[in-house]
């Protein structure tokens, strides 16, 4: 496929139309951009197919159980708790971090056509990255609910009201998207002319940044203080939380207790390992380093797919209340379609 993308040296006559937002970016004169080319599954064609059917399968299970789970908080009055409350909103997250990505790529392999337009390309760059930055947050925060439930039981509903929850969820979701605006905004800010091919499955900011011909340095910059800032200041706050917790949990004397208490931060703890050890990979590495479509394919393919949709069978399988929560949405559900039936 033709590339939509030129570049263009000062000084020699050509007709082509110049850029109309960005013109002599390092001596250069840009074409508009229109489209990039996906090309992170691009050289798997012969089993496009059966891709397809497994990533609609998983994108299937994915939203059924996370909506499971937002049915079963919904439903279940014990369940009425900050815990859950966060948990729904990780639901949430879950639904919406694949649902930003895998509708574009079952159609890409359904049809064969890699292309995704200009402002598409931008739309999931913001989503992806504002959604990953709340839940950096969101898992701080059910870091830190653990902590005060564990280590003080008894101001736990002083400390963790209904406003207090409230304030914490919508202030995670607001820094996450804050967070996007500027990446995108700077992102913006760059002129392209390398070539309109994107070496992944999906836009991200790291191979998109990668085709630029502007100067990287004020992206980068503005990326590695973005993500240390909210990554490492989102990092210590789960570290030093599940510190706290553990240290708790090993002076509890009670021979039922410290396995009850390790029960009920486990699952939380799990989703916090399997979420930073993908995205650590997916997201810590300079924004201009080139990768090759196969080797950056995979761990974004682990963090944004089969990530949420593992999130939401480790609080199914592992949390007794939610599971028998869950259990009892379908048995009532399949009921009911018998009884129709």
């Amino acid at each position: 496929m033709k590339q939509t993308w030129y570049c263009f040296q000062r000084g020699k006559n050509h007709s082509q139309e110049r850029h109309p937002w960005r013109e002599g970016v390092d001596g250069y004169n840009l074409t508009t951009v229109t489209h990039f080319i996906l090309m992170g599954l691009s050289d798997l064609s012969e089993v496009r197919y059966p891709l397809f059917v497994v990533f609609a399968a998983i994108y299937k299970v994915t939203l059924v159980g996370n909506r499971a789970i937002l049915l079963a908080i919904g439903m279940e009055r014990k369940l009425c708790t900050p815990l859950y409350y966060f948990l729904a909103n990780l639901s949430l997250l879950d639904i919406f971090c694949p649902s930003a990505t895998v509708p574009k790529v079952l159609h890409n392999l359904l049809t064969g056509n890699h292309s995704i337009s200009f402002l598409g390309c931008a739309l999931q760059v913001y989503l992806l990255v504002a959604l990953v930055g709340t839940e950096f947050f969101l898992l701080s925060v059910m870091a830190y609910d653990l902590y005060v439930a564990i280590c003080f039981p008894l101001l736990y509903n002083l400390i963790m009201t209904e406003a207090h929850c409230a304030l914490l969820t919508a202030g995670t979701w607001e820094a996450g998207f804050l967070n996007s605006l500027l990446h995108t905004v700077s992102t913006f800010c760059l002129s392209f002319c390398k070539s309109n091919r994107i070496n992944q499955y999906y836009c991200d900011i790291t191979p998109w940044v990668a085709l630029s011909c502007s100067s990287k340095s004020r992206i980068d910059m503005v990326v590695f203080v973005g993500r240390g800032i909210l990554g490492i200041g989102a990092f210590l706050t789960t570290f030093i939380s599940y510190i706290y917790i553990i240290s708790a949990i090993l002076k509890i004397q009670s021979v039922e207790g410290k396995p009850k208490a390790f029960s009920t931060c486990a699952s939380h703890l799990l989703v916090v390992c399997l979420f930073y050890g993908t995205a650590t990979f997916t997201y810590m590495q300079p924004s201009s380093t080139g990768h090759s479509p196969t080797g950056h394919s995979l761990i974004p393919m682990l963090y944004g797919v089969i990530t949420p949709m593992l999130n939401s069978m480790i609080y199914s399988l592992r949390n007794r209340e939610v599971k028998g929560t869950v259990s009892r949405v379908f048995c009532h559900g399949a009921c009911l379609q018998e009884m129709q039936e």
